[in-house]
Order: C-alpha cells, then sequence, then structure tokens
C-alpha cells in the first residue's frame, strides 16, 4: 500500500522535535578544476540519522568529508558553499580545525586503530583534549566508551593489548569508541562496514542504533539495505549532485524523482 503524505504542518503538534544540529548550503567541491560536488543544501538533525546512499564516485564521501573539514587535507581541495555546526559557519578563518574535529568525530572505511594498546587508543584523544588529567579519570572515560561501543565485555580484562591484534569488527567499534572518547556531537561514518564480515556488521548497525540520539549520526553507505535498516532520514546522490533527500522510508518506496527510483530498483548503480 503507498504512504499517503501528509502536508507541511499537517498535525504540527504531535511531531517529533527535531534539533538541527549542522547545516550545509550550497556547498560546492573542486579538485583543482574538475567540480566533484555541485550546490548542495542539507539538514543534519541530533534525532535521525542520516544516511548518504548513491554509485562509486558520486559525491558522497566528498561531502561528508566536508562536515569536518578533512578536505582541507587534500591540496588542489575548494570548498564553497556554508556549512555551518550550531549556527557557525566551520570554515571561518577563526574556527579551530582541532577542537571542529574533536566535535565532528569520523570513522573511516577501513578500520584504523593507532598501535597502541586498547585503553592508549581510546585515552589518546581525552590527553590531547585535556579532557582528564588522573589515572582515574582516564579510566572512567575509557570504560563509558568501550561500553557505549558495545566493546567493554569483550576487551575489560585485556586492556594492555594491542588494538591492532582485535578481530576487524572490534577494530571498527574501537574506531567508534575512539571517537565517542572525546565527547563529540557528530558522528560521520563513511562505509563503516564495507570491510567487515555480516556478523560484524550487523553488530555495528546495532551500535549505530544505540548511539541515535545522544549523537547526530552520518553514514555513507553503499549498501542499500543497511542504510533503509540504520537511517531515518537519507540523501541520494549522483554524480556530484544530491539528487533527492526525505524519509527513509519514502525514499525506499516512493521517491519523487526518476533517477532515485532507477537506483532503488537497481537499473544502474
Amino acid at each position: 500500500m503507498n504512504q499517503v503524505s501528509l502536508p507541511m504542518g499537517h498535525n504540527a503538534e504531535v511531531a517529533p522535535k527535531v534539533t538541527t544540529k549542522m547545516t550545509a548550503r550550497d556547498v560546492s567541491v573542486f579538485y583543482g578544476a574538475k567540480q566533484a560536488l555541485k550546490n548542495v543544501s542539507i539538514d543534519v538533525s541530533r534525532e535521525n540519522v542520516t544516511a548518504f546512499i548513491g554509485p562509486s564516485g558520486c559525491g558522497k564521501s566528498t561531502f561528508l568529508r566536508c562536515f569536518n573539514r578533512m578536505n582541507d587535507t587534500v591540496d588542489s581541495a575548494r570548498v564553497e558553499g556554508r556549512i555551518e555546526l550550531d549556527g557557525r559557519d566551520i570554515y571561518a578563518s577563526d574556527m579551530d580545525v582541532v577542537q571542529l574535529r574533536a566535535r565532528v568525530g569520523m570513522v573511516f572505511q577501513k578500520p584504523n586503530p593507532f598501535p597502541k594498546s586498547i585503553y592508549e587508543n581510546i585515552a589518546y584523544g581525552p590527553r590531547i583534549h585535556g579532557l582528564a588529567r588522573s589515572k582515574a579519570e582516564f579510566d572512567v572515560i575509557v570504560e563509558s566508551a568501550l561500553k557505549r561501543a558495545g566493546l567493554w565485555d569483550e576487551v575489560k580484562d585485556r586492556l594492555n593489548e594491542s588494538g591492532t591484534a582485535m578481530s576487524g569488527g572490534q577494530q571498527q567499534r574501537l574506531c567508534i569508541a575512539r571517537a565517542i572518547a572525546v565527547d563529540p556531537e557528530v558522528i560521520l561514518m563513511d562505509e563503516p562496514c564495507s570491510a567487515l564480515d555480516p556478523i560484524a556488521t550487523a553488530k555495528i548497525e546495532e551500535l549505530i542504533d544505540d548511539l541515535r540520539g545522544r549523537y547526530a549520526i552520518v553514514i555513507v553507505t553503499h549498501n542499500m539495505q543497511q542504510a533503509a535498516r540504520v537511517s531515518q532520514k537519507t540523501a541520494f546522490f549522483h554524480l556530484g549532485t544530491m539528487v533527492e533527500y526525505g524519509d527513509t522510508s519514502t525514499i525506499f518506496t516512493n521517491p519523487v524523482e526518476t533517477r532515485t527510483k532507477d537506483y532503488i530498483t537497481g537499473r544502474y548503480g
């Protein structure tokens, strides 16, 4: 049965409160003379997991990396437009990029634990940012982050072992715990499950669901079933443009744009 979409404002009094955490307006990205992203505008809320989907090379990871200025690390990259965190322009000249990346954490496609102990992987960020001083304070942060990442019971007796000795799925949850440890407000995930087996993937998806509402979460995924499972909002990208953005259920069952429908039904991708 087709869903009936209500007009904007209908039953507004019962709509759940949504807190916009980050906004992007007319964001374009260039690598040298090549334009990789064209005039993208979106709001990211704390209450929803937002998924970016689309074929390889469509601009979704490029856009994600704008939210914590990771594109700054690419010499040829130029970002135009405006992105705000809590109403403040993150590309302003007085923005502290180190602090920005503490507030907007990132989990990459391939698990990348530091070649340190499990404990030190978690404690590293809080130490750099001066969030704790005593061993007891670090202990609390490490335990809390590992618990929130669903790892504590698996590793609490081997905190001094190397993070690189863990399984791939555990390493990715360790990287999520590492991001959580500095108490971010936004977590960006760039294909966090693409290198993982189905069991590890399921654990990451459960973790994303557990973290929803505590952090604004944006996930790039090539796996449409994953986007449907973990997100409440979905943006579809194609050839550097954001074709369509809306409730995940609508995007997957009743998309407005033909290109979205063709991608969802597997006609290309």
